[in-house]
């Protein structure tokens, strides 16, 4: 129970961390936020799980999260862009 809130809690820190860092208006709520942290997260466990940087059971830190979250915000700016 309290590793599921500490992923939820650490996954809209890390979701502030990259809307801070990627310039661009993000028009985001609490939820989106804290989705965007947590896939940012999991992003990173994933991709460190496949070159051999973590172990299994091992996660990925705040500051790789946070790089995981940018990429995720960078795609999805660029996929819902104006032409206009």
């Amino acid at each position: 129970m309290f590793q599921v809130l500490g992923f939820v809690l650490s996954g809209f820190i890390v979701g502030l961390i990259a809307r801070a860092l990627k310039p661009g208006n993000d028009r985001m709520g609490f939820l989106m936020t804290t989705v965007l942290g947590m896939a940012g997260a999991v992003l990173a466990g994933w991709l460190g799980h496949q070159v051999g940087w973590y172990t299994d059971g091992g996660g990925a830190g705040f500051i790789v999260s946070s790089l995981g979250a940018i990429f995720i915000l960078s795609v999805f700016h660029g996929i819902t862009r104006d032409t206009a």
